[in-house]
Protein backbone atom coordinates (compact mmCIF):
# COMPACT_ATOMS: atom_id res chain seq x y z
CA UNK A 1 0.00 0.00 0.00
CA UNK A 2 2.84 2.37 0.93
CA UNK A 3 4.58 1.65 -2.36
CA UNK A 4 1.36 2.25 -4.26
CA UNK A 5 0.72 5.53 -2.42
CA UNK A 6 4.27 6.65 -3.18
CA UNK A 7 3.77 5.81 -6.85
CA UNK A 8 0.56 7.83 -6.89
CA UNK A 9 2.33 10.78 -5.27
CA UNK A 10 5.10 10.62 -7.86
CA UNK A 11 2.51 10.42 -10.63
CA UNK A 12 0.64 13.41 -9.21
CA UNK A 13 3.84 15.43 -8.98
CA UNK A 14 4.75 14.50 -12.54
CA UNK A 15 1.32 15.56 -13.76
CA UNK A 16 1.73 18.82 -11.89
CA UNK A 17 5.03 19.45 -13.68
CA UNK A 18 3.37 18.64 -16.97
CA UNK A 19 0.63 21.16 -16.26
CA UNK A 20 3.27 23.78 -15.37
CA UNK A 21 5.08 23.08 -18.63
CA UNK A 22 1.84 23.39 -20.58
CA UNK A 23 1.02 26.67 -18.87
CA UNK A 24 4.46 28.02 -19.69
CA UNK A 25 4.08 26.96 -23.32
CA UNK A 26 0.66 28.61 -23.43
CA UNK A 27 2.04 31.86 -22.07
CA UNK A 28 4.86 31.78 -24.57
CA UNK A 29 2.43 31.17 -27.42
CA UNK A 30 0.17 33.97 -26.22
CA UNK A 31 3.10 36.39 -26.15
CA UNK A 32 4.08 35.37 -29.68
CA UNK A 33 0.50 36.08 -30.78
CA UNK A 34 0.54 39.44 -28.99
CA UNK A 35 3.76 40.49 -30.70
CA UNK A 36 2.35 39.37 -34.09
CA UNK A 37 -0.84 41.41 -33.60
CA UNK A 38 -2.97 38.28 -33.37
CA UNK A 39 -5.18 39.70 -30.63
CA UNK A 40 -8.01 37.18 -31.03
CA UNK A 41 -5.67 34.21 -30.78
CA UNK A 42 -3.96 35.67 -27.71
CA UNK A 43 -7.30 36.31 -26.00
CA UNK A 44 -8.49 32.78 -26.77
CA UNK A 45 -5.41 31.37 -25.06
CA UNK A 46 -5.35 33.71 -22.08
CA UNK A 47 -8.95 34.28 -21.02
CA UNK A 48 -9.63 30.67 -19.87
CA UNK A 49 -6.54 30.60 -17.65
CA UNK A 50 -6.71 30.73 -13.87
CA UNK A 51 -6.42 34.18 -12.29
CA UNK A 52 -4.33 32.93 -9.39
CA UNK A 53 -1.47 30.50 -8.87
CA UNK A 54 1.86 30.04 -10.63
CA UNK A 55 2.08 31.98 -13.87
CA UNK A 56 -1.21 33.83 -13.36
CA UNK A 57 0.57 37.17 -12.96
CA UNK A 58 2.22 36.72 -16.37
CA UNK A 59 -1.11 35.78 -17.93
CA UNK A 60 -2.85 38.82 -16.45
CA UNK A 61 -0.10 41.14 -17.65
CA UNK A 62 -0.31 39.67 -21.14
CA UNK A 63 -4.09 40.10 -21.09
CA UNK A 64 -3.61 43.71 -20.03
CA UNK A 65 -1.27 44.32 -22.94
CA UNK A 66 -3.58 42.65 -25.47
CA UNK A 67 -6.41 44.85 -24.22
CA UNK A 68 -4.08 47.83 -24.48
CA UNK A 69 -3.53 47.18 -28.19
CA UNK A 70 -7.32 46.93 -28.58
CA UNK A 71 -7.72 50.25 -26.70
CA UNK A 72 -9.96 48.62 -24.11
CA UNK A 73 -8.64 50.74 -21.28
CA UNK A 74 -10.99 49.72 -18.47
CA UNK A 75 -10.54 45.98 -19.03
CA UNK A 76 -6.80 46.45 -19.43
CA UNK A 77 -6.57 48.38 -16.14
CA UNK A 78 -8.37 45.61 -14.28
CA UNK A 79 -6.05 42.95 -15.66
CA UNK A 80 -2.92 45.03 -15.05
CA UNK A 81 -3.97 45.58 -11.46
CA UNK A 82 -4.57 41.87 -11.03
CA UNK A 83 -1.02 41.15 -12.26
CA UNK A 84 0.28 43.59 -9.62
CA UNK A 85 -1.87 41.99 -6.93
CA UNK A 86 -0.17 38.69 -7.74
CA UNK A 87 3.36 40.09 -8.05
CA UNK A 88 3.68 43.42 -6.30
CA UNK A 89 7.40 43.97 -6.92
CA UNK A 90 7.39 43.76 -10.71
CA UNK A 91 8.41 47.09 -12.26
CA UNK A 92 7.04 46.22 -15.71
CA UNK A 93 3.59 45.45 -14.32
CA UNK A 94 3.38 48.93 -12.77
CA UNK A 95 4.72 50.44 -15.99
CA UNK A 96 1.89 48.88 -17.99
CA UNK A 97 -0.72 49.93 -15.44
CA UNK A 98 0.61 53.49 -15.68
CA UNK A 99 0.34 53.41 -19.47
CA UNK A 100 -3.20 52.05 -19.42
CA UNK A 101 -4.40 54.58 -16.84
CA UNK A 102 -2.72 57.36 -18.79
CA UNK A 103 -4.64 56.39 -21.90
CA UNK A 104 -7.82 56.04 -19.89
CA UNK A 105 -7.30 59.56 -18.53
CA UNK A 106 -6.75 60.98 -22.02
CA UNK A 107 -10.05 59.49 -23.20
CA UNK A 108 -12.08 60.28 -20.06
CA UNK A 109 -14.35 63.15 -19.18
CA UNK A 110 -12.88 66.11 -17.32
CA UNK A 111 -14.40 64.90 -14.07
CA UNK A 112 -12.64 61.52 -14.10
CA UNK A 113 -9.48 62.33 -16.08
CA UNK A 114 -7.71 63.97 -13.15
CA UNK A 115 -8.15 60.95 -10.90
CA UNK A 116 -6.95 58.55 -13.60
CA UNK A 117 -3.94 60.78 -14.31
CA UNK A 118 -2.92 60.79 -10.64
CA UNK A 119 -3.26 57.01 -10.46
CA UNK A 120 -1.19 56.73 -13.64
CA UNK A 121 1.53 58.90 -12.13
CA UNK A 122 1.58 56.80 -8.96
CA UNK A 123 2.00 53.61 -10.99
CA UNK A 124 4.81 55.14 -13.08
CA UNK A 125 6.61 56.36 -9.98
CA UNK A 126 6.41 52.90 -8.47
CA UNK A 127 7.71 51.29 -11.68
CA UNK A 128 10.73 53.59 -11.69
CA UNK A 129 11.38 53.08 -7.97
CA UNK A 130 11.22 49.28 -8.22
CA UNK A 131 13.74 49.21 -11.07
CA UNK A 132 15.83 52.37 -11.58
CA UNK A 133 17.36 50.68 -14.67
CA UNK A 134 13.99 50.32 -16.43
CA UNK A 135 14.51 52.71 -19.33
CA UNK A 136 10.94 52.59 -20.76
CA UNK A 137 9.49 53.19 -17.27
CA UNK A 138 11.81 56.14 -16.72
CA UNK A 139 10.86 57.57 -20.11
CA UNK A 140 7.16 57.24 -19.29
CA UNK A 141 7.65 59.05 -15.99
CA UNK A 142 9.88 61.75 -17.47
CA UNK A 143 7.43 62.45 -20.28
CA UNK A 144 4.58 62.69 -17.80
CA UNK A 145 6.50 65.22 -15.72
CA UNK A 146 7.37 67.20 -18.85
CA UNK A 147 3.83 67.38 -20.25
CA UNK A 148 1.49 67.39 -17.23
CA UNK A 149 0.54 70.60 -15.43
CA UNK A 150 1.79 71.17 -11.92
CA UNK A 151 -1.64 70.52 -10.43
CA UNK A 152 -1.43 66.96 -11.80
CA UNK A 153 2.10 66.41 -10.52
CA UNK A 154 4.05 67.59 -13.56
CA UNK A 155 7.06 69.86 -13.66
CA UNK A 156 10.08 70.38 -15.92
CA UNK A 157 12.43 70.24 -12.93
CA UNK A 158 11.15 66.74 -12.12
CA UNK A 159 11.53 65.72 -15.77
CA UNK A 160 15.12 67.01 -15.84
CA UNK A 161 15.88 64.91 -12.75
CA UNK A 162 14.68 61.81 -14.62
CA UNK A 163 16.88 62.79 -17.59
CA UNK A 164 19.89 62.89 -15.25
CA UNK A 165 18.94 59.43 -14.01
CA UNK A 166 18.66 58.19 -17.61
CA UNK A 167 22.18 59.48 -18.36
CA UNK A 168 23.45 56.53 -16.33
CA UNK A 169 21.21 54.01 -18.07
CA UNK A 170 20.67 55.06 -21.70
CA UNK A 171 22.34 58.26 -22.91
CA UNK A 172 20.34 58.42 -26.15
CA UNK A 173 17.02 58.17 -24.33
CA UNK A 174 18.20 60.83 -21.87
CA UNK A 175 18.67 63.21 -24.80
CA UNK A 176 15.34 62.10 -26.23
CA UNK A 177 13.67 63.05 -22.96
CA UNK A 178 15.45 66.41 -22.89
CA UNK A 179 14.06 67.04 -26.36
CA UNK A 180 10.56 66.21 -25.11
CA UNK A 181 11.04 68.58 -22.16
CA UNK A 182 12.14 71.39 -24.47
CA UNK A 183 9.25 70.71 -26.85
CA UNK A 184 6.73 70.82 -23.99
CA UNK A 185 8.18 74.23 -23.09
CA UNK A 186 7.94 75.33 -26.76
CA UNK A 187 11.71 75.71 -26.94
CA UNK A 188 11.82 74.34 -30.47
CA UNK A 189 15.47 75.00 -31.33
CA UNK A 190 16.63 73.18 -28.19
CA UNK A 191 14.23 70.31 -28.83
CA UNK A 192 15.56 69.83 -32.36
CA UNK A 193 19.14 69.89 -31.14
CA UNK A 194 18.40 67.38 -28.37
CA UNK A 195 16.71 65.01 -30.80
CA UNK A 196 19.69 65.23 -33.15
CA UNK A 197 22.07 64.50 -30.26
CA UNK A 198 19.94 61.48 -29.33
CA UNK A 199 20.28 60.19 -32.90
CA UNK A 200 24.05 60.72 -32.86
CA UNK A 201 24.34 58.88 -29.54
CA UNK A 202 22.08 55.92 -30.31
CA UNK A 203 23.24 52.57 -31.66
CA UNK A 204 19.74 52.03 -33.11
CA UNK A 205 18.56 55.45 -34.27
CA UNK A 206 15.70 54.50 -36.63
CA UNK A 207 12.98 55.29 -34.07
CA UNK A 208 14.66 58.57 -33.22
CA UNK A 209 14.69 59.62 -36.88
CA UNK A 210 10.93 59.06 -36.82
CA UNK A 211 10.70 61.23 -33.70
CA UNK A 212 12.60 64.00 -35.46
CA UNK A 213 10.39 63.61 -38.53
CA UNK A 214 7.30 64.09 -36.37
CA UNK A 215 8.90 67.19 -34.87
CA UNK A 216 9.37 68.59 -38.37
CA UNK A 217 5.75 67.73 -39.16
CA UNK A 218 4.62 69.82 -36.20
CA UNK A 219 6.78 72.68 -37.49
CA UNK A 220 5.60 72.22 -41.11
CA UNK A 221 9.19 71.82 -42.25
CA UNK A 222 8.38 69.47 -45.10
CA UNK A 223 11.81 69.12 -46.72
CA UNK A 224 13.38 68.29 -43.35
CA UNK A 225 10.56 65.83 -42.68
CA UNK A 226 11.24 64.03 -45.97
CA UNK A 227 14.95 63.81 -45.18
CA UNK A 228 14.29 62.44 -41.70
CA UNK A 229 11.94 59.78 -43.10
CA UNK A 230 14.57 58.66 -45.62
CA UNK A 231 17.13 58.45 -42.81
CA UNK A 232 14.63 56.41 -40.79
CA UNK A 233 14.23 53.96 -43.68
CA UNK A 234 17.99 53.65 -44.11
CA UNK A 235 18.57 53.10 -40.39
CA UNK A 236 15.80 50.48 -40.23
CA UNK A 237 17.38 48.64 -43.16
CA UNK A 238 20.62 48.39 -41.18
CA UNK A 239 18.89 47.25 -37.99
CA UNK A 240 16.41 44.42 -38.51
CA UNK A 241 15.03 44.97 -35.00
CA UNK A 242 13.83 48.48 -35.86
CA UNK A 243 10.79 47.60 -37.92
CA UNK A 244 8.55 49.58 -35.59
CA UNK A 245 10.23 52.73 -36.94
CA UNK A 246 8.72 51.97 -40.35
CA UNK A 247 5.25 51.78 -38.77
CA UNK A 248 5.81 55.03 -36.87
CA UNK A 249 7.35 56.75 -39.89
CA UNK A 250 4.35 55.79 -42.01
CA UNK A 251 2.16 57.27 -39.28
CA UNK A 252 4.04 60.56 -39.54
CA UNK A 253 3.49 60.66 -43.31
CA UNK A 254 -0.20 59.82 -42.88
CA UNK A 255 -0.64 62.57 -40.28
CA UNK A 256 1.16 65.00 -42.60
CA UNK A 257 -0.99 63.88 -45.57
CA UNK A 258 2.23 63.37 -47.45
CA UNK A 259 3.57 60.69 -49.82
CA UNK A 260 0.94 57.95 -49.36
CA UNK A 261 2.82 55.64 -51.71
CA UNK A 262 5.92 55.72 -49.51
CA UNK A 263 3.80 55.32 -46.36
CA UNK A 264 2.18 52.22 -47.87
CA UNK A 265 5.57 50.75 -48.76
CA UNK A 266 6.84 51.35 -45.23
CA UNK A 267 3.84 49.55 -43.75
CA UNK A 268 4.19 46.66 -46.18
CA UNK A 269 7.87 46.33 -45.27
CA UNK A 270 7.00 46.43 -41.58
CA UNK A 271 4.38 43.71 -41.91
CA UNK A 272 6.64 41.47 -44.00
CA UNK A 273 9.65 41.93 -41.73
CA UNK A 274 10.81 39.97 -38.72
CA UNK A 275 10.28 42.61 -36.03
CA UNK A 276 6.51 43.04 -35.86
CA UNK A 277 5.70 43.99 -32.27
CA UNK A 278 2.89 44.92 -29.91
CA UNK A 279 4.27 48.47 -29.95
CA UNK A 280 2.93 48.73 -33.49
CA UNK A 281 -0.05 46.34 -33.70
CA UNK A 282 -0.14 44.54 -37.03
CA UNK A 283 -3.92 44.77 -37.27
CA UNK A 284 -3.69 48.57 -37.09
CA UNK A 285 -0.96 48.49 -39.73
CA UNK A 286 -3.33 46.58 -42.01
CA UNK A 287 -6.11 49.13 -41.37
CA UNK A 288 -3.81 52.01 -42.24
CA UNK A 289 -2.53 50.20 -45.28
CA UNK A 290 -6.13 49.65 -46.38
CA UNK A 291 -6.80 53.38 -46.30
CA UNK A 292 -3.62 54.13 -48.20
CA UNK A 293 -4.44 51.55 -50.88
CA UNK A 294 -7.92 53.00 -51.22
CA UNK A 295 -6.34 56.44 -51.61
CA UNK A 296 -3.97 55.07 -54.24
CA UNK A 297 -6.82 53.52 -56.23
CA UNK A 298 -6.39 49.88 -55.18
CA UNK A 299 -9.91 49.07 -53.94
CA UNK A 300 -9.38 45.30 -53.96
CA UNK A 301 -6.15 45.62 -52.02
CA UNK A 302 -7.85 47.91 -49.51
CA UNK A 303 -10.58 45.34 -48.87
CA UNK A 304 -8.02 42.59 -48.48
CA UNK A 305 -6.13 44.57 -45.84
CA UNK A 306 -9.33 45.23 -43.90
CA UNK A 307 -10.17 41.53 -44.00
CA UNK A 308 -6.75 40.64 -42.61
CA UNK A 309 -7.16 43.17 -39.79
CA UNK A 310 -10.60 41.81 -38.90
CA UNK A 311 -9.25 38.25 -38.83
CA UNK A 312 -6.62 39.30 -36.29
CA UNK A 313 -8.66 41.53 -33.99
CA UNK A 314 -12.42 41.39 -34.41
CA UNK A 315 -12.93 43.59 -31.33
CA UNK A 316 -11.05 46.51 -32.92
CA UNK A 317 -12.86 48.69 -35.43
CA UNK A 318 -11.11 50.85 -38.06
CA UNK A 319 -12.66 53.99 -36.52
CA UNK A 320 -10.61 53.38 -33.37
CA UNK A 321 -7.35 53.99 -35.22
CA UNK A 322 -6.01 57.37 -34.03
CA UNK A 323 -4.99 58.33 -37.58
CA UNK A 324 -8.61 57.88 -38.77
Amino acid sequence: MKIRMMALCILAATCGLARAQIAAATLTEANVDLQAGQADKALALLTPLATSGAGADVAQNLLCRVRFTLQQWSLAATECQQAINLSAKNSDYYMWLGRVLGQQASHASFLTAYGDAKKSLSAMQTAAALNPQNTPALMDLGDYYARAPGIAGGGSDKAQAIALQLDKVDAAEAQHLRGDIALASKNYATAENDYKQAIATSQSPADLWTLLADFYRSQKRWTDLDTAIQNCISAAARDKNSGVALYDGAGVLIAAKRNPSLAATMLENYLSGSSVTEEAPAFIAHIRLSRLKQQLGDAAGAQSELAMAAAMAKEFTPSQDPTH
